[in-house]
C-alpha cells in the first residue's frame, strides 16, 4: 500500500494517482514520491494561512464600506429637501407682513403670540413677520403721541390683506389676532 502524501489515503501499490484526491504519486520517471516530501502549493505554515485569510477579510470589508458609502443618499436627499426649479408658484417661507400706518409716533408688538417682536416708528412701516403660514399671528399697535389721526394696522398674507383694524381714539390701541 502507498500512502498519499497529501491526504494520507492508502492507495494500491500500482496507483499513479491517489484514488481519493488525485494527487500524483509518481514523478516523471515513474519513481514513487516519498510521503515526507510534499510539493503541494497548499503546504504552507499556519501563520501564512491566517495572514491570507485576514487579508481577504480586510479587502472584503473595505469593498463593502466603499459600496455602502456610494449607495447612501446625499445629505439633501436624506433630509428630504425638495428643490424648486422655479416652475412652481408658491409663497415665501414667511408669508405674513404687517403694515402699520399712522402720521404720528407709534409702538407695536407683532408676530407669533408666543414670540412677539417689538417695533416702533413714525408714519407707515412694513414688517415681515417671522411666522409660518400655519401659525397664529398677533399684532398690537398703540399711539404714543396721543394724536387724533387714524392708526391703521393690516395683516397681509402673500401680499393680500387678510385682516385690518383702525382707530381714531387719542389713546388708541388696536389688535389683530389671526388664526389661519
Amino acid at each position: 500500500m502507498v500512502k498519499c502524501p497529501r491526504c494520507g489515503y492508502e492507495n494500491s501499490p500500482t496507483s499513479t494517482y491517489c484514488d481519493n484526491c488525485s494527487y500524483l504519486l509518481t514523478d516523471q520517471n515513474g519513481n514513487r514520491l516519498s510521503s515526507t516530501k510534499r510539493t503541494s502549493s497548499w503546504n504552507m505554515g499556519l501563520a501564512k494561512k491566517i495572514v491570507i485569510v485576514l487579508g481577504i477579510v480586510v479587502v472584503a470589508l473595505l469593498l463593502f464600506s466603499f459600496i455602502y458609502n456610494v449607495s447612501q443618499p446625499s445629505p439633501e436627499e436624506n433630509l428630504n429637501v425638495i428643490t424648486d426649479n422655479g416652475s412652481l408658484n408658491h409663497s415665501s417661507s414667511y408669508p405674513f407682513t404687517a403694515v402699520v400706518n399712522y402720521e404720528g409716533s407709534w409702538f407695536s408688538k407683532m408676530g407669533d403670540p408666543n414670540y412677539l417682536s417689538e417695533e416702533s416708528g413714525n408714519g407707515q412701516k412694513r414688517v415681515i413677520l417671522d411666522c409660518a403660514s400655519w401659525e397664529r399671528v398677533y399684532i398690537m399697535a398703540q399711539k404714543e403721541d396721543m394724536g387724533d389721526g387714524t392708526l391703521t394696522i393690516q395683516l397681509l398674507k402673500d401680499g393680500q390683506v387678510v385682516a385690518q383694524n383702525s382707530t381714531t381714539n387719542t389713546t388708541g390701541s388696536i389688535e389683530i389676532n389671526y388664526n389661519n
